[in-house]
């Protein structure tokens, strides 16, 4: 309606908006302030039942009303073969989980790599594990599909952030690796980095003591732990999106809210 009044600039038209149009008895009070006040009704009422009585009351009014939905249902009925759900709101739950998605992305981003742990109470899951783990590709993954995720590298020498603890443990994911394929992986990223042969980041043994360190952190704080080894995003996600619910199966809690716009 705002487009078309836009290609009348001298007309004073008043647009009066009556959202959430969903029971059979709003009709009544709609038509007859339409018919007190000399208006037109233009309607996009998507279940058939509703749009049926709406015009019928019209009619007996002698109200003009436009029915800006219903030939377009028809048309796509016929061309698509199958008949529309008549489920009013579905465009704008399509909008708030596009934008929920978003807004996950948005906070995965910004938490990536142990940032931010004063906001980590926001997350639907913490990921924790020792470098190269695959924390951040995961992270992504899980974003896309709507999840606030935070991660956290762990390293020998630094302590994780309190906030780590305080967390209720059942959204504290604990990722582990095999030490072939973790030595695999930093070996490569030793290459990129351009540094020395030998060094400690590939060193066997100070790799497997960080991966028992990592270990025995998640038992003492009772984190589930996913191991990783050798295994598609697509699997690990699935796991991980498994025990975050039945953790919130079992205590009744719901998703963290999304960050405001």
């Amino acid at each position: 309606m705002r487009t078309a009044l836009a290609q009348f600039p001298d007309a004073k038209v008043g647009l009066q908006l009556v959202p959430q149009v969903r029971e059979s008895a709003q009709m009544a009070g709609i038509v007859a302030q339409a018919a007190a006040s000399g208006s037109v009704i233009v309607h996009t009422l998507v279940r058939p039942d509703l749009r049926r009585e709406l015009i019928e009351r019209a009619r007996e009014w002698r109200v003009p009303e436009v029915d800006l939905i219903g030939t377009l249902l028809d048309r796509l009925a016929d061309d698509l073969g199958q008949a529309p759900l008549g489920r009013p709101g579905l465009y704008r739950e399509q909008l708030r989980t596009y934008f929920d998605r978003i807004a996950a992305i948005e906070y995965t981003l910004a938490h990536d790599d142990g940032a931010h742990p004063g906001e980590w109470c926001e997350a639907d899951v913490v990921l924790v594990g020792v470098s190269r783990v695959g924390k951040t590709p995961l992270s992504i993954y899980l974003a896309v599909l709507g999840w606030k995720v935070a991660n956290l590298p762990l390293v020998s020498e630094i302590a994780p952030p309190h906030q780590l603890y305080e967390l209720d443990p059942g959204r504290v994911i604990g990722l582990t690796i095999g030490l072939p394929q973790l030595i695999e992986h930093r070996e490569w990223r030793r290459r990129r980095l351009g540094m020395p042969p030998g060094a400690r980041y590939t060193d066997p043994g100070a790799l497997s003591d960080e991966l028992e360190q990592a270990d025995r952190l998640f038992r003492q704080h009772g984190f589930a732990v996913v191991d990783v080894t050798n295994r598609p995003i697509e699997s690990i996600a699935n796991e991980v999106i498994a025990l975050v619910e039945r953790w919130r199966n079992a205590n009744g809690a719901r998703r963290a809210p999304a960050s405001a716009a």
